[in-house]
């Protein structure tokens, strides 16, 4: 057990015959209980301050373990966040690229179906003008044959007795 000032105060020294100046020794003594309670006062502060840095430092320690924590939850929130937008995105693509799909294959059917039309048009233009042209041809050799001139002179002669009578 270590010494404390009451123990160096009350120390007795033995006697002798040629031993030291008691008031000398006295003085001394006083000046090392002085000296030890200041040092045993100065001890207690720093182990009050030593508890104290230490709750500091263990409350600092428990924000630095909560922070990272705290980050690496938000670095996996961030991370699944990241994650269903790439899953999400993916699927919005694949969706797009269907549609596209769609959308090309209903234009091509659309396009073919046209084409097929203006085909059958093109026909049914080229068989209209060749009757056309048929019955223009039949209606010109009407016109060309001998029987047009008698109408022509009967008519005629039907103007000139309705003016003469």
């Amino acid at each position: 057990m270590p010494l404390t000032p009451l123990d160096i105060h009350n120390k007795e020294f033995a006697r002798s015959f040629r031993g030291y100046d008691e008031d000398e020794v006295n003085e001394f003594l006083d000046q090392v209980i002085k000296d030890y309670e200041s040092i045993i006062r100065e001890n207690k502060e720093i182990q009050n301050q030593a508890l104290t840095l230490q709750e500091k430092l263990n409350h600092f320690t428990n924000i630095e373990e909560t922070l990272s924590k705290t980050i690496i939850v938000a670095q996996e929130a961030a991370d699944e966040v990241r994650n269903n937008a790439k899953k999400e995105a993916q699927l919005i693509v694949k969706e797009a690229e269907k549609n596209a799909d769609r959308i090309l294959n209903e234009s091509l059917n659309k396009s073919r179906k046209v084409s097929l039309e203006v085909e059958e048009l093109k026909k049914q233009a080229s068989i209209y003008r060749a009757r056309f042209r048929t019955l223009v041809e039949a209606q010109l050799e009407l016109l060309t044959q001998d029987g047009w001139e008698s109408l022509e002179s009967s008519a005629r002669d039907s103007e000139r007795e309705l003016l003469r009578g």
